[in-house]
Parts: structure tokens; sequence; C-alpha cells
């Protein structure tokens, strides 16, 4: 036989390509931007027609650019390249729509919030003050005091709590808590307020409002929180890790605190932080369990406290006359707690960076 029609047999032997499959041109670099302009364009003479308005233009260029480009595709590029482009083009506006009130809220809370960001913000009270002038100083101390009370309380019982449902939970205890977690994640946070405000007014009597009632409204929405992360965080640390520590003959406990924590501590710490950012701005139930004052308040026990989320509200829902010192200050204790949270998810980052398994 010779050599060209083996050849010639080989070559019948191979599948053809399929449908979709064979190879088409490409479209140029300046197809996607080219396209997006064309759509803006297209879209503004029409509106320039019937009536300009902003928010249709971006929503019927944004269509147009998709059909068209996905038309364009489908004719030089293929069937799933098109798709491809598509589904790109998705995405991306589902990202960009999610991001403009995130970006819309930030751009607003740092343009009304910048004109009391000054010194005397951070180092007043409102004691003595009405119209101008004053500050969020006792605020500010009331929300860091209430706030590390709450965190004291709601880190130790979520740990152990995760803990003991990760490595020791087994019937019907382990599902009531686990249930009882799940309830308690959905709570609305004035019910924890109420629950604060009922629980010290059997305690101390009715009429109580301090900081520490607060701390325990704080701790009831934490708790949960802290659970549920520690529990995720403990669930994928390896079991050959525990079998290697129980071959070696440690003890659970000791397995637990020398292996199981050390390897999931980055997670829990970054959990435990974001939690804390979760609550810290909280109004709810500081306002019915801690009420409000205009001066310095440092024991959380003895006395009503003032918190920025509180401040924040009254400040804007119920303000003096003239009314724009009041709102200007509400503006930057909003923007003061929006920095807050944003150094807790900075320093959850870091922790997690930090504190992460070392692995070459």
């Amino acid at each position: 036989m010779s050599i060209d029609t083996t050849q010639r047999e080989r070559a019948d032997q191979i599948p053809p390509i399929p449908s979709g499959l064979e190879e088409r041109g490409q479209l140029p670099r300046w197809a996607m931007p080219g396209a997006l302009a064309a759509s803006a364009v297209v879209v503004g003479v029409v509106f320039a027609i019937i009536g300009f308005n902003v928010g249709l233009w971006v929503v019927l260029t944004a269509v147009l650019y998709a059909v068209g480009l996905y038309a364009w595709s489908r004719a030089v590029e293929g069937r799933r390249k098109a798709t491809d482009r598509l589904v790109t083009i998705i995405v991306s506006g589902a990202f960009i729509l999610a991001l403009i009130p995130l970006v819309s809220v930030v751009v607003t809370v740092i343009g009304q919030g910048i004109a009391r960001f000054d010194p005397e913000f951070f180092t007043s009270s409102m004691r003595g003050v009405v119209g101008e002038g004053g500050g969020a100083y006792h605020a500010i101390i009331g929300t860091l005091i209430i706030t590390a009370l709450a965190a004291l309380m709601s880190i130790p019982v979520g740990l152990l709590t995760a803990v003991y449902l990760v490595e020791y939970g087994k019937g019907r205890l382990a599902r009531a808590i686990t249930f009882f977690v799940d309830v308690m994640t959905g709570i609305p946070s004035i019910v924890a307020g109420l629950f604060a405000v009922a629980l010290f007014a059997i305690i101390v009597g009715p009429g109580a409002r301090f900081g520490f009632a607060g701390s325990v409204a704080l701790s009831v929405l934490m708790i949960p929180v802290v659970v549920r992360a520690t529990e995720e965080m403990l669930k994928i640390v390896p079991n050959e890790l525990r079998e290697a520590s129980y071959a070696l003959g440690v003890t659970k406990w000791r397995t637990i605190l020398k292996v199981v924590i050390p390897t999931s501590i980055a997670g829990i710490a970054s959990g435990i932080t974001l939690a804390i950012a979760r609550v810290i701005g909280e109004t709810a139930p500081l306002l019915v369990a801690v009420g409000l004052t205009t001066a310095v308040n440092f024991n959380p026990f003895d006395g009503r406290m003032a918190t920025l989320p509180v401040f924040s509200y009254l400040s804007y829902a119920t303000p003096g006359v003239p009314r724009e010192p009041y709102l200007e200050r509400a503006w930057t204790a909003a923007l003061v707690l929006i920095i807050i949270v944003m150094v807790l998810n900075l320093l959850a980052r870091l922790i997690a960076r930090v504190f992460a398994p070392k692995t070459r």
C-alpha cells in the first residue's frame, strides 16, 4: 500500500468539525468601544428629537450596544463567540448597576459631610450648644465603648458555640442550637433593642437607659454572625490534620486549641471583624435601649450615652433652628461612621493576610 493511500485513509477517519466550531473571523480591537460610541450617538440623536432623559438614554444605549455587538459578532465570529460577548456585557452591566448605589452613597456622604469634618467636631460635645458649633466627641466615645463591650461578650460566646457545633455537637442539642442561631441571624434589630429594654426593666426597673443595655442588644445581633463565620472557617480545616494530631496521642481539646483554631484563625478573625462592622452602625436598638445625651459619659453602667448612629439620625430627623448646622453634623457623623466601618474592613483583610497559614 502506498503512502498516499494510507494518508487518505487516515484523513477519512478524522471526524468533521462540528457546526459553529469552524474557523471564523474576528472583530477588530476597536469593535467594543466603537459599538458603544455608535449606540450612544444613535440613542442621543433620537432623544434630541423627542426629548432628552439621562437615565433612559443610558439604559437604551446599553441595550442597543448589547444587541448590536451580538449581531455583529454573530455574523463575523460565529454563535459561540457572540454568545460569550453577550454574556460578558450582561455580567459587566450588572456589576456597574450594583456599583452605582455604592458610589452614589459615598459621593453624597463625602460631599455633604466634609463641611464639618474639622477638629472641633472630634473634640467637642453638644453640651450647651444650640445652633452652630459643637461636635460628636461624646457620640464617638459612646459608640466605641458600647461596641467594645458587645464584642467582649459576643466573641467568646460565638467562638465557643461554633467550636461545639463543629467538633462536639451531635444529636438534638446541636440541631436545636443551629436552628436558634439561624433564627437569631434574621432577627430585626429593633427586636434586639426591645429585648434589652425588657431585660433591664426586670433587673433594675422600668425606664432604665444606659450604655450596657445597648451592648447587650448589639451582642444579640452579633453572636449569630460570629457563630456562622467561625463555624464555616472550622469546617474547612482538613480532617487529615485532626487525624494526624490524634495519631500522635494529642487530646481532642489540645488538637482544637493547637491545630484547628490556628489553621483557621485568619478567617475567624476576619469574620469577627466584619461582625463588629455590621453592628456598629445599628440605630434602632441603641435608640430604644441607650437613648441620647449631649454630654460625654464614660460609664456604660450609669446614665445615657450618645452614639454616632443615633446622633446622626436625631440631628437629621429633628433639627433645630436654623436647620443647616444640625444637618451638617448629621452628615459628618454618617461620614465618620463610614470611615470607621471602612477601617474595620481593612483591618479584617490585614488580619486575614497576617494570620493566614504560610504555605510554600
